[in-house]
């Protein structure tokens, strides 16, 4: 029997009334509505709708309300359907466009409300108001998504003849038991050591005695029901958007693919706002003081957090809802030069100036801008998926809690390790990584992960970048252009570079079984043998955003 811990709704907060908002198909949705002293006037409101119990201990909404309503804001905050004290099932992403829509027809309704809405939150409450967008509702003046994108949560789908994809994560078809199976969130794990991971949820469903229609949705014939409805929302309305990403949020490409796309609709880049953080998806921050990085903030903790996390979105507020200042008040993109305090303005991301280095694998270790020109060799690795590279943090969205040191990962015969020499002075890399490589595999399907860590002078590793793609059809070669995100970052003088190479990256990503079994239901395994070309144009190369220095 399959063992989880249930959390149901807490008690909702003393400082808001309680609200039932009805949806078009008549099901209630549960929202705390907090006013202002002032509540006999009409005002301005931020809307926030999220599955994590809008009164619970995880997401702070009461303290943020609080804060919100000290600067005149009126706030409504919504369990999503079927969520806690919401009525309706439990779907994932799916009904969020029209449910958004409504509650801002009911909030506009309201003798409180001056008919102005702008939306704030992260992740999931991130991506509900990418989905109030696309309804192109009127009232909706402004959001400020953070750490989320509009692919989240979404399962890798190939196209038919693809051969190369990206890997898929674990928390793909393990969030929806845990988040989106009734009203309550059932805290659970698999048992890691076991790779039959289909059967332990249907071990849990049962245990729990009801199927999830969001875990159906996708495994294991997925239905693929839409969660725009209505089409992109970058296909709707314009609206201003206060865009925040982490450099270390585990959910970072979803953001950096909405800003490749945003970059392509004038009406939406000409009010987009960048902001790039060094925090992770919960918003651990890479300099925190180590007497500060905790897993469980205290109350006086979360409000010392608070001008942090909500004064930027109050300042773009300030200008695109209520007309206090000008946009240009707003940079286009403020970032942080992660590993320093240093906070930078740019008109545009990456930064202008940067140069692209390319540093070359080299068969003796080595990652050198300089390397000779050798022919064609390769080298090799064994995939054994009863031996897997374990993921360097527990919790990949709190990684900059854990803030682990990599370095071991690479004392394993199973991990290639490409090092460049000790650098002479600060660098500072700013825009996209990417590198590019042939692979082969004695097995069917073959995963390819690449780690980019900075090493200090007392040889620990921080990760800085990564990218993984997963080859189908492996025993063929494939030349893979993988990327591994943008970066902000300085290496300081005294500190080298390294590239970590291997095919999993356990717990966080599903691992490939060897055979082609399918790899979340398990099966037969099999030991891989994985080949990488070194030297000549088919080469490992690595290209780097130098912003300042010199990696030669």
């Amino acid at each position: 029997m399959a063992s989880y811990t249930r959390i149901s709704a807490a008690p909702e907060s003393d400082l808001a009334r309680p609200a039932r908002i009805r949806m078009r198909d008549g099901v209630l949705l549960a929202a705390d509505v907090y006013l202002p002293d002032s509540e006999t006037d009409a005002g301005d409101t931020v809307l926030i709708r999220l599955p994590y119990d809008k009164s619970g201990a995880y997401t702070y909404i009461p303290l943020i309300a609080e804060y919100l309503m000290s600067r005149g804001y009126r706030v409504v905050a919504q369990d999503v359907r079927g969520k806690f004290r919401s009525e309706g099932e439990a779907l994932l992403f799916v009904n969020e466009v029209r449910d958004g829509e409504d509650t801002l027809d009911w909030i506009v309704q309201q003798p409180w409300s001056n008919g102005r809405v702008v939306m704030w939150g992260d992740s999931y409450y991130g991506y509900t108001q990418w989905a109030a967008a696309a309804s192109g509702h009127p009232a909706l003046k402004a959001i400020a998504p953070r750490v989320t994108g509009t692919g989240l949560g979404e399962p890798v789908r190939r196209s038919p003849g693809e051969r190369i994809s990206n890997v898929e994560w674990a928390i793909t078809y393990l969030y929806p038991v845990s988040h989106f199976h009734g009203n309550d969130t059932f805290m659970w794990e698999p048992d890691w050591s076991r790779r039959d991971f289909a059967a332990q949820v249907e071990d849990l469903l049962a245990t729990v005695g009801e199927r999830s229609i969001s875990y159906d949705q996708w495994y294991p014939r997925p239905v693929h029901l839409p969660r725009f409805p209505l089409g992109t929302p970058f296909a709707a309305r314009s609206i201003p958007v206060l865009h925040t990403i982490g450099w270390w949020d585990n959910c970072a490409p979803l953001s950096w693919a909405d800003v490749a796309e945003i970059e392509k609709h004038p009406a939406w880049s000409a009010h987009h706002h960048l902001r790039i953080e060094s925090i992770d998806h919960e918003g651990f921050e890479l300099l925190t003081a180590p007497e500060d990085r905790v897993a469980e903030r205290s109350e006086d903790q979360v409000r010392a957090l608070l001008p942090r996390t909500l004064d930027p979105a109050l300042a773009f507020f300030e200008v695109y809802l209520r007309g206090n200042g000008s946009p240009a008040d707003i940079p286009p993109v403020h970032w942080n030069l992660a590993g320093t305090h240093e906070n930078r303005i740019e008109a545009t991301w990456p930064p202008a100036g940067i140069r692209i280095v390319e540093l070359l694998a080299i068969a003796d270790g080595g990652l050198a801008t300089d390397a000779a020109a050798d022919a064609p060799t390769e080298i090799s690795w064994a995939h054994d998926p009863a031996d897997l590279v374990p993921s360097s943090a527990d919790d990949a969205f709190s990684f900059l809690l854990e803030l682990p040191d990599e370095a071991p990962i690479g004392d394993r015969d199973d991990v290639l390790v490409f090092t460049t020499a000790a650098l002479e002075a600060d660098v500072d890399l700013a825009g996209p990584v990417r590198a590019t490589a042939r692979v082969r595999s004695d097995g069917p399907v073959m995963d390819v992960f690449l780690r980019l860590l900075d090493v200090s002078p007392d040889g620990s590793a921080l990760r800085i970048a990564r990218g993984q793609r997963q080859v189908t059809d492996a025993t063929d070669a494939a030349d893979l252009d993988v990327d591994l995100g943008q970066v902000g970052y300085r290496v300081a003088a005294g500190h080298r570079l390294r590239l970590h190479v291997s095919s999993s990256d356990y717990p966080e990503f599903i691992p490939q079984t060897g055979t082609g079994a399918d790899p979340w239901a398990g099966g037969a395994t099999a030991v891989n043998r994985q080949h990488l070309t070194l030297g000549g144009p088919l080469g490992l190369a690595l290209r780097l955003p130098v912003l300042q220095g010199d990696l030669s």
